[in-house]
């Protein structure tokens, strides 16, 4: 796999094309029968009245929150699902006691153990796919009797091979592996929606 940026570019112009490329590629590295399997786990869960978790630290932590808004707010217009949507990375108060007072790995595990029921879906968001405290969550997801979606780079670490569903792409640079996991986010909130309209002519009425 070649890494980026493996030599200095002169102009941001000449930088902004090769990693355009790059991204290209990374998103052709993405399983469409996965984003499948993630798109319809979503969807049953909403419907079923289920839970949607997300987590992930850094940048994917930001990608957690954005999921909440496309799939509380955004899957909502013109279609019946009602889904329950929450960021375990969210409330900084709380991780930031969970790591002090009980230890990092825990950040976002026992949030679930308190939170999170049987049947209830958990989207872990990590580029290395390696970090402790979303193995963790994977794990007690699955001790839970919870659905599990992981969203990983690099070489999809320990969470690709934990999860129930996983979208890997194929990538080394941490801009382009989260471009892309925020790219699947979308595609996912705006595939719930629309398979779900009660008006399907009324698909572009919601510019998300």
């Amino acid at each position: 796999m070649t890494y980026f940026p493996d030599r200095v570019h002169d102009t941001g112009g000449a930088y902004a094309t090769r990693y355009f490329e790059l991204l290209a590629d990374a998103y052709k590295t993405v399983d469409a029968g996965a984003v499948t399997a993630a798109g319809q786990l979503l969807v049953d869960g909403a419907k079923a009245g289920r839970t949607i978790f997300s987590c992930g630290n850094g940048g994917s932590a930001a990608i957690s929150n954005h999921l909440v808004c496309d799939c509380l707010k955004g899957v909502r217009s013109n279609t019946s699902l009602r889904p329950k949507v929450h960021s375990l990375s969210a409330t900084v108060e709380l991780v930031t006691a969970i790591v002090n007072d009980i230890g990092v790995e825990q950040m976002f595990s026992f949030q679930l153990e308190s939170l999170a029921s049987s049947g209830d879906l958990l989207v872990a968001i990590s580029s290395s796919g390696a970090s402790p405290n979303i193995i963790s969550a994977l794990k007690t997801a699955r001790e839970m009797g919870m659905k599990t979606i992981a969203m990983t780079g690099f070489s999809g670490g320990a969470a690709s091979e934990l999860a129930d569903v996983s979208l890997y792409v194929k990538a080394e640079n941490y801009g382009v592996v989260e471009d892309t996991h925020q790219s699947l986010m979308h595609i996912l909130a705006q595939y719930m929606r629309q398979s779900n309209m009660d008006q399907p002519e009324l698909l572009g009425s919601l510019k998300f």
